[in-house]
């Protein structure tokens, strides 16, 4: 390994497969690693057999990788700090850690792998200003935010894969590029928090769209591999439009791994949650049985697995209308999960009418 960090003691807030796999390779840099999930046999497994058989299975992890069902034991006086939750549940997570000796005194560097946006009175966030104005000011401009082409399967595999490491704080940028940095984990700091955080918010969201082209093509002489590269284009024009609005001031991170990098692995792996969520749609009528997207994200456990871009859809289509924004694919997305438009229909329609 080149330029890493060794001896930490770090926590990991999620056990699921991207904390799993982060957790792991932190802890084989050479760092005591502490995983906290709130389900037990995940930790349970995660002691005992040292894997986790139920978000990451047939990966051995590191005898320096334990795990706790203890928040506070996962948590206190750590070098370092990651938040793996769902976004759904980030802001609850937050709330049980403000008063964790080394967060509560600022001397945990956090850093945060969730995708997605908050829900705040004023409208959705951006999750590090969210985390930021709820944690203690010493963690202002200062929280890490983590992204890039890295499904947590291969990552945990070992294999070869760059990372973004985006802080306003560059010494912080720099501190979690080493901490994660290896032989086969290349990581690049970054300063632009809010390009990088809607590239990985958004990308699931066109992710899901793909899903459903991907579907269609089975289905349907009339689309095929240029009609792929025409919503991925598209899409990553969105992601720029909406990161710009949203504070972004480096055009350069949407055509780097932050954005074109993480949209072209999102929508084209095998590993791709919102991709197999998007082709569900189409061949299973996954969304069939709920009435609106709100009653989709209220029985969001009953779906087995977690399409971070059914969420995004919300707070991107609310993001547009506040910033008086045209996002047609992610419009089109949200009105799919809404119940307004046919799936079938309404994919090919939306890139018949597309203005690039």
């Amino acid at each position: 390994m080149t330029d890493s960090v060794t001896g930490k003691k770090v926590g990991v807030i999620s056990a699921g497969a991207w904390g799993t796999a982060v957790a792991k390779l932190i802890a084989e840099n050479g760092n005591s690693v502490k995983v906290w999930d709130f389900m037990e046999s995940v930790i349970e497994n995660i002691n005992k057999d040292h894997i986790n058989e139920r978000f990451l299975p047939g990966v051995k992890l590191p005898d320096t990788l334990t795990g706790s069902s203890d928040i506070t034991e996962a948590a206190i006086n750590k070098d370092f700090l990651i938040l793996a939750a769902p976004s759904l549940y980030i802001m609850d997570i937050a709330k049980r850690l403000i008063q964790v000796p080394g967060i509560s005194d600022g001397k945990t560097v956090i850093g945060v792998l969730t995708k997605g946006f908050i829900e705040t009175p004023t409208g959705p966030s951006l999750i590090l200003k969210s985390l930021e104005d709820y944690l203690p000011g010493f963690y202002r401009n200062s929280l890490v935010y983590i992204s890039g082409p890295s499904h947590a399967e291969e990552v945990a595999r070992g294999k070869l894969t760059g990372l973004i490491s985006a802080s306003k704080s560059g010494k912080n940028a720099i501190k979690i590029r080493k901490l994660l940095s290896s032989n086969n984990m290349l990581v690049f700091p970054s300063l632009d928090t809010e390009g990088v955080q809607t590239a990985g918010a958004v990308k699931n969201v066109i992710a899901i769209a793909f899903g459903m082209l991907d579907a269609l093509m089975e289905l349907s002489d009339n689309f095929g591999d240029n009609s792929e590269s025409l919503l991925l284009a598209a899409g990553l024009n969105e992601i720029q439009t909406l990161g710009a609005a949203l504070g972004s001031e480096y055009p350069e991170t949407f055509t780097s791994i932050a954005g074109v990098g993480d949209l072209d692995v999102t929508c084209r792996s095998k590993y791709g949650r919102n991709r197999r969520f998007g082709g569900e749609i189409i061949k299973d009528r996954r969304i069939v049985k709920f009435e609106s997207l709100d009653q989709l994200i209220d029985n969001i456990n009953e779906i087995g697995y977690l399409p971070e871009g059914i969420v995004a859809a919300r707070f991107v289509q609310k993001l547009a209308a506040l910033h008086k924004l045209k996002l047609p694919i992610c419009n089109m997305v949200y009105r799919i999960l809404n119940r307004e438009i046919d799936p079938s229909k309404g994919l090919g329609e939306m890139l018949r009418g597309m203005n690039l």
